[in-house]
């Protein structure tokens, strides 16, 4: 294994470890503090394999996304230590059904198609992207046109759906 390979499971650990924090967490501000984690560390893996535009975007938009959950939540639980309620055995149980059947499903998926494992003593399995595929000229040229390989229309209509979360998370906390 190269030091590129052991930087990967340093980074996949600590998504996985970040995920799993984010879900048992019982203090709102604790989750999103491990979604934030999350999110660095996919933005980590998008630097490593030398996305960096990619790693760029994931940090300032998922990232700062995760501030303003922040903000939100403080807004929304008036800043107290906010604690999910305890559960009871039987949701705990089916809880736990419902990720085992979604792990079944996965599993028979993977299997289905027939993927080929990775052969990790063969090659390296993180490459670096080849540049010359797209340029940033057409990156930004896909994204702020309105033809039919345009994205203007889905970023703007994401940007209204954004808008209207914050005026609902604002009237939301006026009404508290």
């Amino acid at each position: 294994m190269n030091a590129q390979d052991i930087m990967f499971v340093i980074l996949a650990v600590f998504i996985v470890c970040s995920a799993f924090a984010t879900v048992i967490s019982r203090s709102i501000v604790r989750a999103a503090t491990y979604l934030l984690f999350v999110l660095l560390g996919t933005a980590g893996l998008y630097f490593l394999m030398g996305y960096t535009f990619l790693g760029s975007v994931q940090t300032m938009v998922y990232a700062g996304g995760v501030i303003v959950l922040y903000v939100f939540s403080i807004l929304l639980t008036s800043g107290q230590q906010e604690e999910l309620r305890t559960t009871n055995l039987k949701k705990t149980v089916a809880g736990l059904v419902i990720a085992l059947v979604g792990f079944g499903v996965f599993a028979s998926v993977l299997f289905m198609y027939g993927f080929a494992p990775i052969d990790f003593a063969a090659s390296s399995f993180l490459a670096s992207p080849d540049e010359s595929v797209i340029s940033m000229d057409t990156i930004g040229t896909h994204m702020l046109s309105t033809d039919k390989d345009g994205y203007l229309l889905p970023f703007e209509a994401v940007s209204v759906l954004l808008l209207a979360c914050i005026v609902a998370g604002i009237v939301i906390a006026r009404k508290r």
